[in-house]
């Protein structure tokens, strides 16, 4: 939740090779104070069933850049295992794009929901409501 002094994030994964939302993919989120400042890991979470990760950490007081660490490796290596159970082999391991960070400015008092539309071999982001 935002408040007059921080800005608040909340994210969501569409898989759009599949038409559903992203489950159990692991988020990290960083923040930091100003554009020479270091990031601070501030906590880490889980896509639910539904895509979204509901329990991102608040943001601290001062906070000017976040940035969201998606684990997508993991989640198309899942998918591709549970896929090849019953079919041959169809490509080699691991996902085009092993991760994806996106990096935002944010300012006080505003909340920050950023979708990721994801697929093996693309995303694209967008600042949602």
């Amino acid at each position: 939740m935002s408040t007059d002094t921080t800005a608040s994030v909340s994210t969501h994964i569409l898989d759009t090779s599949i038409g559903r939302p992203a489950a159990s993919v692991a988020v990290s989120l960083a923040a930091r104070s100003g554009s020479d400042a270091s990031y601070v890991t501030l906590g880490a979470s889980a896509t639910d069933a539904d895509g979204r990760c509901k329990d991102l950490p608040a943001l601290p007081e001062g906070t000017t850049h976040v940035r969201l660490d998606f684990d997508t490796e993991t989640y198309f290596s899942k998918k591709q295992a549970e896929a090849q159970q019953d079919a041959p082999r169809v490509r080699d391991s691991g996902a085009f794009f092993p991760e994806v960070t996106i990096a935002f400015a944010v300012v006080p008092g505003e909340h920050y929901h950023v979708p990721l539309l994801l697929n093996p071999f693309g995303y694209s982001v967008y600042r949602g409501s």
